[in-house]
C-alpha cells in the first residue's frame, strides 16, 4: 500500500536536519493522532530503565503496534513530537537515532525535546505522533 503522506525537503533550508521540513496529506485522509507512546510492557512497567536508546526502541515498538491497531503504518505517519527527560543533549541524540532509524527513508518532520520529567516512573522517552490513512 502506499502511503497518502507527501514529505517536502527544502532546498532552501539547511540539509543537516535528519528529517523532512513539511509533510502534507490529501484531504480524503483520515487523520490518526496517537497518544505519546511510552516505554512500557504489557502489564504497565517502565522497561530499558535508565537507557534512552532502549526506551525509545520500546517507545518505537508500542507506536508500530498503536498505528497498526489503527490500520496505518510508520509509513503514514505525517509527524512525530520526540520528548526526552533529559538536559544532556547525547541523551537526546541517543534516542533520536533510534526513532530516526526505526522510520528510515520515511523521515517524517520531527521536534525532539529536552524535558524536565515524563509521566511514568523511571520514564525518560516518549513519541506523540499524527498518521494519515486514505481507507
Amino acid at each position: 500500500m502506499v502511503s497518502a503522506v507527501q514529505l517536502i525537503r527544502s532546498g532552501s533550508l539547511s540539509s543537516v536536519a535528519e528529517y523532512a521540513y513539511a509533510a502534507t496529506a490529501p484531504a480524503e485522509a483520515r487523520l490518526v493522532f496517537l497518544a505519546g507512546s511510552c516505554p512500557l510492557d504489557a502489564e504497565g512497567r517502565t522497561v530499558a530503565v535508565g537507557d534512552h536508546a532502549g526506551q525509545a526502541a520500546a517507545c518505537v515498538a508500542n507506536l508500530r503496534q498503536a498505528l497498526a491497531d489503527a490500520g496505518a503504518t510508520l509509513t503514514d505517519v505525517v509527524s512525530t513530537r520526540v520528548l526526552v527527560a533529559s538536559s544532556d543533549q547525547a541523551d537526546l541524540i541517543a534516542a533520536w537515532e533510534v526513532v530516526r532509524d526505526a522510520f528510515g527513508s520515511h523521515d517524517v518532520p520531527s521536534t525532539l525535546l529536552g524535558v524536565t520529567v515524563l509521566g511514568y516512573d523511571d520514564q525518560l522517552v516518549e513519541i506523540e505522533a499524527v498518521a494519515a490513512v486514505v481507507d
